[in-house]
């Protein structure tokens, strides 16, 4: 690639971006706390997804002072819907931080910026050249297929060494005093003409020195090693329904303060694994509760044998596993009572197949002697007569911190995964 070629590309490129950029609600102006949201918000997620929960966001949040101050669960709720919700945490921890050591103003300081929550290179080469005009690279998946297809390179650009070159590629090619509209210039370009499947060669503004055009490579480039495809897991929960003074309403919980998904509620749910699996995610491995964690246990070796079941004995076995292992896991003792639906949400590295079952209240299990009697209870526990009797008895006792019944009214403040936000809805509407 000449020298001239690269001129070439930053000016035609530059002079293309003014000419037809968007017009999108984080480019009203240049606010460092405004371009870090949208660029933390747009990771993994297309823009007309992003706009309106970018105008409610910063509606909400207008400063990093007021994201700071904010309570987790709102934001979180703000967030619902967005998904990867650890970039909503990290956020609002590095607004924490803002505020805590630079007056709640985004500094105009690359190693500041870059040591915040969160911040990693591309997102502080992105704060620094569209807030600050400053010449860094913003190299992210889009930049390193225009780059890779204009100058033919071949390398996987999956390898960290790749992604350096790539780098210093780009921040050579950054025009002096125009790396903001620069960098956004390779941004659109990769979004809206150089996709990742279907190039738009013809329409290109720098199609005269694209080498890769040139050797016929624009559909093979970049090389990239395939990642490990996410693993497939089935998930049993359950639609706990109330009776009493919590007629009307369903039992959900939160998860924990770390891991996946921290401390966004669900529907009680456990990992369908028959048979056991290398992760001891079974019943019986996870907890090892006396009678009951080993009575799930061999309920999932009974689902293991034999021929493949209709899918009307396959949602039994799977509602028996359920209630079973909800019981070991974590105390609670349900009847299921049908099969509702199924959903499906994919994670980067797993993708739940969620099988929902109504299902009926009957107590909490004080202790694992208590399990164990539970268990022993055989056909008596399975009875609608035992389970109305607990009920009943178990409308005062009191719920585990993590638990709490719920109607739809209290959607509007409690932050789901989208999976759980679905089958809500639809379980809502279905009685009205």
């Amino acid at each position: 690639m000449t020298t001239e070629a690269a001129r070439y590309f930053s000016r035609e490129l530059l002079s293309w971006y003014l000419e037809i950029r968007r017009d999108l609600p984080w480019r009203q102006n240049r606010d460092p706390y405004r371009v870090w949201v949208s660029e933390i918000m747009l990771q993994q997620t297309r823009v007309d997804t992003v706009i309106p929960f970018y105008e409610r966001f910063m509606e909400k949040f207008p400063t990093a002072a007021a994201l700071a101050e904010a309570p987790e669960a709102e934001v979180l709720k703000s967030w619902e819907g967005l998904g990867y919700y650890s970039r909503a945490r990290n956020l609002q921890a590095g607004a924490r931080e803002v505020v805590s050591l630079h007056g709640g103003v985004v500094p105009d300081d690359k190693e500041a910026v870059a040591s915040l929550r969160g911040v990693g290179p591309y997102t502080t080469g992105a704060i620094m050249s569209i807030a600050f005009n400053r010449p860094e690279p913003a190299v992210d998946g889009n930049v390193m297929r225009v780059l890779s297809r204009y100058f033919c390179l071949e390398e996987d650009i999956a390898k960290p060494a790749t992604r350096v070159g790539i780098e210093k590629l780009a921040a050579s090619l950054i025009p002096e005093g125009s790396a903001g509209d620069f960098n956004q210039a390779l941004m659109e370009l990769g979004a809206l003409v150089c996709t990742p499947k279907s190039p738009g060669c013809l329409t290109c503004p720098v199609l005269q020195h694209c080498e890769g055009r040139m050797a016929g490579k624009e559909h093979i480039l970049p090389i990239k090693t395939k990642a490990k495809p996410p693993r497939p897991e089935t998930r049993l929960a359950a639609i706990i329904t109330g009776s009493g003074e919590h007629a009307g309403r369903i039992l959900v919980r939160q998860r924990p303060e770390s891991g996946l998904l921290a401390q966004m509620w669900e529907l009680p749910h456990v990992l369908f694994a028959p048979g056991g699996d290398s992760t001891g995610s079974t019943a019986a491995k996870r907890r090892g509760r006396g009678a009951a964690a080993k009575a799930a246990a061999a309920a999932a070796a009974e689902t293991a044998a034999g021929a493949a079941p209709s899918a009307l004995e396959q949602h039994a076995r799977q509602a028996e596993y359920m209630s079973r292992a909800l019981s070991a896991e974590e105390g609670l003792l349900v009847r299921p009572t049908s099969w509702w639906g199924e959903m499906e949400h994919v994670f980067s590295h797993i993708i739940w197949d969620v099988q929902v079952f109504r299902a009926e209240f009957g107590f909490w299990v004080q202790s694992a002697a208590k399990q164990e009697a539970v268990t022993l209870a055989g056909a008596a526990a399975e009875s609608a007569v035992f389970y109305e009797a607990s009920s009943a008895a178990a409308e005062s006792q009191a719920l585990p911190a993590n638990y709490r019944w719920i109607g739809p009214e209290h959607m509007k403040e409690l932050a789901f995964p989208n999976v759980f936000v679905r089958i809500l809805r639809d379980y809502w509407n279905e009685l009205d």
